[in-house]
């Protein structure tokens, strides 16, 4: 394009102008500036790096905005209604364009959000209120969005209308699955009937690429129109590379070969670099440290003529600069202006040697290969040292991508400073041809969706993107996977020259095989057909902490009582480490870690006869040695590749355990996720939970620190509140304020909680009742939000009966928590209570409640009022005396297992009746033999009946006496109420006989003649003998009646004395009944002998015998009526 054809500036709107601090756009930008900014198509851009394609991204975000703009040009915004999503393969390139953005956008109020593992501050409302959300694909935003619709990761995707894809070939990256996974879960949610009306139903979608051949096929994925496809070559790049490879003699193993390669950097740097800035990518950290260090030791060696020091001012600059970074290598390095840069800085430090390269302080900076899709830190001068990395998924060095290699040389040249730029490549003779024409362009971009397309297709099931099978074969067609399978078959192992028929065929038996894969193990759940699709507890939990399926099996194998060594072991098998390897200068060590003369590791590799194992020979047993080591506190592994393992089995490790922890709460194991909770808090803190060093927690505290709080024994977060901030500076060497500011750090803490387990009262049988409860001691004053888990489980039973999840600053204090748990069948049951906190280790609270097997107590003293009861009903006379001082006594003897007594003859029956709060229980029916005379009477009917009527102390009851009798107990007597055993159950036929007969006994009292049967025939100390025909027919009086009832009282036994005359126990089983209302006082009598003519029947019904009940309260209704004789009936209809 011609220069004058070049687009101002000035040809957006006024607002938008400020955006860009140049007038023209360049070439490539004019080029696509019509389609960036004028239409809503969907582009593929191929260009050069460093050809301004950033300046693309801001285009189409100011055509969104647009559409904020009233008539009268004014920019009305909305928050978070129109989104824009950003994703890139770096962390560090999204935290550059977060901060260009949020200067250039910032001041019309537009929300840039960062979802990288950097930051972690952020909810979902805040993505909900955010314009534009930067993110990194595999490690935020599909992790973020697997939550689902139900947590709120979802509910964002329907503001979403700009969809900015940074360095797309990277789909040919095993991280390019994830990208390609979220892009088709875009695709997916935007066709769905749901979103007809969302700004997503019209997604527009921008991505940008190094130079590739197959960009046609991007375009395809991506729904790109003919005229959204832009493709630029090297006539593009603003500055003009040229390109230098030497190829070196290959030594024993790669290791050596690349340590050889830096020998020869030194010499490089002074032929070629014109005494400018330079960037030397290595392939590893630690090859990246060690360049730095030899450079460094090379400059020192030339002492004032060193070239990379150019001015004194530079020289100030470096060693200020050196004595505020926190690395201690780095500092030394920095001296000599050399410095290195790589994931393991901490952020001030990566900020530090960023802003020293920029400025031209820092003349060569040593680099990973992160650095080259990183931020923009241009040289002069990129050496390539080595063109092999190590594969992780493989195991081996392997070549770098021609797409890799281009981004590393994009960082040659800086387009304000330098018109040319150089790169060397340092690589095997053998290989050297194949970077000679390189620039030309790179390999076709692959997909690399389906090593892990087993985890991808969980992960849409359980947000429900995907519910049954046809879905997930739409799915799978919404991926580049399936653009490519039809171009390259071969590559995904598929013939060659098969027609589309048989491709797509294909994917639906991928489908249906992972589908199966995955409800074999129980992650989800489908129908007979295999056609409708459910997520399971066990997907869900593998979709949310975006683990390796292989993985997620490791842990549902895991045993039932897991330890905290087998959760262990199955952290250092999980797949998402599989990549670390033993390295062979790495044993020796090993070994003696694992021999562990001090005493200091927990668990070790023993061998086939239990002893310590004393060479370690696997990648698992490596990881086991240096995870023990780590959470000892002070681990002896200080090399940084083992370092660098250490971190990563610790940070992928607390993941994993976290998973396990909900795992076993949702199998109800107790013991399980006890041990999970433990290690994935060990693993955060690096800390075993009875390390001396637990002070390491908290934050200013190192090591040197812990070790010397605890030489003056101060060893807990208590001891440390106690301690005299002096007396700490004494010891630490430190001056005034450092101990201050040591307890202060105390404050970083959750807030102190208190907890109790009591056992109450449990009216269900078989149960017993626990209250925890929780009281919050102390406030916090921080603003970070501290979680802890309630678990209460039972012991025995390794089982988990209650769990909750609480934030610790804002539950209710005091709060509880009421559970039930099984009362033990014999011995005790362990209860146990633990508040363990998310985050801190050594602070958490544990609690145990023993339970007995309950001992009933039947105290009828204890029984409340106003409760039903329903009792054993005797068939024998009980005449209850006002005197008598009634003390329970509690027995365990079963109804149809009668005490064997002294005196097997028993006087009378006492009733024990159930205590109110307890659960089970038999009424007891217990003999009290006192007079072997009496009862021996009671054989003898007339003998009986003379003995007691000639008593010389006998006391004659009159009618008088009787009702106030019956009164004065009416005061005193409890109303009685029970529960039916669960062994004696009262059936529906035993009720309905019951009401029957209270119907028919209240038809009894208006008949007289069955009233003079039954008083004729009334005897307390005799059987009932035949009645009297002369009588039956004589119609009663109320002269009769009363003579009747004087010339009974006369064989009355005395008020003051307790008499009864009972038959031999009986085999029948007493049963409680249900009775009137449970405000009425019962009485329960019968006086009435057991006929002989009834005893079938009472064998065939147990339950009902020849048991009477009626209550006072119908007494004395029935003596207010008409008949003033009507109450003394009712008194006798009963007996």
């Amino acid at each position: 394009m011609d220069s004058y054809s070049l687009k101002s500036v000035s040809d957006l709107p006024d607002p938008f102008r400020s955006t860009f601090s140049f007038r023209y756009f360049n070439s490539l930008q004019s080029e696509c500036f019509s389609a960036c900014f004028h239409s809503d198509i969907n582009m593929v851009i191929s260009a050069p790096t460093g050809s301004g394609k950033t300046v693309l991204f801001e285009l189409c975000i100011l055509r969104l905005l647009s559409k904020f703009m009233s008539q009268e040009g004014k920019f009305v915004h909305t928050k978070g209604t129109l989104k824009t999503i950003y994703i890139s393969p770096s962390k560090a390139l999204v935290q550059e364009k977060l901060r260009s953005w949020n200067q250039k956008l910032g001041s019309w109020g537009i929300y840039c959000l960062e979802l990288t593992g950097d930051n972690e501050s952020y909810n979902i409302r805040n993505i909900q209120e955010a314009d534009i959300v930067l993110t990194t694909p595999e490690v935020k935003f599909d992790s973020v969005t697997r939550f689902g619709i139900k947590d709120g990761g979802l509910s964002f995707f329907s503001d979403i209308s700009l969809v900015l894809i940074d360095e797309v070939h990277l789909l040919n990256d095993p991280r390019g699955a994830a990208l390609e996974a979220i892009v088709s879960r875009i695709k997916m949610i935007g066709r769905s009937p749901q979103m007809k009306t969302s700004p997503l139903a019209h997604v527009r979608f921008l991505a940008v690429s190094a130079t590739i051949p197959n960009t046609d096929d991007l375009a395809e994925w991506l729904m790109v129109p003919t005229q959204g496809i832009k493709r630029f070559g090297e006539e593009m790049r603003p500055v003009k590379l040229t390109t230098k490879v030497f190829g070196y003699t290959p030594a024993k193993n790669d290791f050596l070969f690349e340590k050889r390669l830096q020998n020869y950097l030194f010499d490089l740097l002074m032929q070629y670099s014109s005494r400018k800035s330079a960037l030397v990518f290595c392939s590893t950290r630690k090859g990246a440290q060690e360049a730095a260090q030899v450079l460094s030791q090379t400059a020192m060696t030339h002492g004032y003529s060193n070239p990379f020091i150019k001015s004194r001012d530079q020289q100030e600059r470096l060693r200020e600069a050196s004595l505020s970074c926190g690395d201690k290598q780095m500092q030394s390095y920095i001296l000599y202006g050399v410095g290195y840069h790589n994931g393991g800085l901490s952020p001030k430090d990566r900020s530090l040697i960023e802003g020293l390269f920029l400025n031209g302080d820092l003349q060569v900076l040593c680099t990973t290969n992160t650095l080259a899709h990183g931020i923009n830190l241009p040289a002069h001068t990129v050496i390539i040292k080595s063109t092999q990395y190590y594969n992780k998924e493989k195991g081996i060095y392997t070549e770098y991508d021609r797409s890799m290699i281009l981004q590393m040389c994009g960082r040659a040249g800086r387009p304000p400073f330098d018109d040319t730029g150089t790169v060397i490549i340092m690589t095997r003779r053998e290989t050297a041809h194949l970077y000679e024409n390189l620039l030309g362009g790179c390999e076709l971009v692959e997909s690399q969706l389906l090593p892990c397309v087993t985890e991808h297709l969980a992960a849409e099931i359980v947000q429900l993107t995907v519910p049954d099978i046809t879905r997930a074969i739409e799915w799978m067609k919404c991926s580049y996977l399936y653009v490519r399978m039809k171009k390259n078959p071969q590559n995904y192992a598929i013939k060659k020259g098969l027609s589309g028929t048989h491709i797509e065929k294909h994917i639906q038996e991928i489908c249906v095989q992972k589908v199966k894969e995955l409800s074999d193990y129980q992650m989800i759940w489908t129908d007979e057909d295999g056609f409708v699709l459910k997520p399971l507890e066990p997907g869900r939990l593998m979709t949310k902490y975006y683990l390796k399926f292989d993985t997620m099996k490791h842990i549902m194998k895991a045993p039932l009582n897991c330890s905290i060594e087998d959760a262990l072991h199955i952290v250092c098998r999980a797949e998402e480490i599989s990549w670390i390897q033993l390295r062979r200068n790495e044993k020796k060590l090993l070994n003696d870690i694992n021999s562990d003369k001090d005493g200091r590791l927990r668990f070790h590799i023993l061998g086939d006869r239990g002893k310590i194992k004393k060479r370690i020979q696997s990648r698992e047993e490596k990881l086991f040695i240096l995870a023990n080591d780590c959470l000892t506190g002070d681990p002896l592994a200080h090399d940084l590749s083992l370092t660098q393992d250490m971190n990563s089995v610790c940070s992928n490790g607390c993941r994993i355990a976290k998973c396990m922890k909900e795992y076993f709460i949702y199998k109800k194991n107790y013991k399980g996720a006890l041990n999970s909770i433990l290690l994935a808090k060990s693993l955060h803190q690096k800390l075993w939970d009875d390390s001396p060093y637990l002070l390491k927690q908290l934050p200013g505290i190192g090591m040197v620190t812990a070790k010397a709080l605890q030489s003056m024994g101060v060893k807990s977060f208590e001891s440390l509140s106690e301690a005299d901030p002096r007396k700490i500076e004494m010891v630490t060497g430190r001056k005034f304020p450092f101990g201050n500011h040591i307890k202060e750090s105390l404050l970083s803490l959750p807030p102190k909680v208190d907890m109790k387990v009591e056992e109450i009262t449990c009216p269900n049988y078989g149960k017993s009742k626990l209250v925890v409860t929780l009281t919050r001691l102390s406030q916090s004053p921080q603003t970070k939000r501290h979680y802890a888990d309630m678990v209460v489980a039972v012991e025995e039973d390794n089982l988990i009966v209650f769990h909750e999840k609480i934030r610790v600053e804002e539950f209710t204090s005091p709060y509880s928590a009421t559970i039930l748990v099984t009362s033990p069948l014999q011995g005790k049951l362990t209860v146990k209570a633990d508040l363990i906190f998310e985050e801190f280790i050594g602070i958490d609270v544990h609690q145990k409640a023993i339970l007995m097997k309950n001992i009933i107590n039947y105290d009828i003293r204890h029984i409340n009022a106003t409760k039903k009861i329903s009792l054993p009903q005797p068939t024998d006379v009980c005449i209850i005396d006002p005197e008598c001082d009634y003390t329970p006594n509690v027995s365990t003897d079963r109804p149809d297992k009668p005490s064997n007594s002294k005196n097997e003859e028993a006087f009378m029956p006492s009733f024990k009746l159930l205590d109110e709060d307890s659960d089970e229980g038999e009424p007891v029916v217990e003999n009290n033999n006192d007079d072997d005379d009496y009862a021996a009477a009671a054989a003898d009917d007339d003998d009986n009946a003379a003995a007691v009527a000639d008593d010389d102390d006998c006391k004659i009851i009159t009618e008088r006496t009787v009702f106030d009798h019956i009164r004065e107990k009416a005061k005193s007597l409890p109303s009685l109420a029970a529960k039916p055993t669960a062994k004696y159950p009262p059936s529906e036929e035993t009720l309905s006989l019951i009401r029957k007969r209270t119907r028919d006994r209240q038809l009894a009292l208006n008949d007289a003649e069955e009233f003079l049967d039954l008083t004729e025939g009334f005897n307390p100390c005799e059987e009932s003998s035949e009645p009297d025909k002369h009588i039956r027919s004589k119609i009663p009086t109320g002269e009769s009646i009363f003579e009747h009832i004087r010339k009974k009282a006369k064989s009355f036994p005395r008020i003051d004395e307790i008499r009864s005359i009972s038959s031999k126990p009986s085999n029948t089983d007493f049963d409680f009944d249900l009775f009137e209302d449970a405000k009425s006082n019962l009485i329960i009598l019968d006086p009435e002998p057991v006929k002989p003519q009834l005893k079938e029947k009472s064998q065939k019904s147990p339950s009902l015998g020849n048991r009477q009940c009626c209550s006072l309260a119908t007494a004395a209704e029935t003596r207010e009526g008409t008949d003033p004789f009507r109450g003394f009936k009712s008194v006798f209809s009963f007996l």
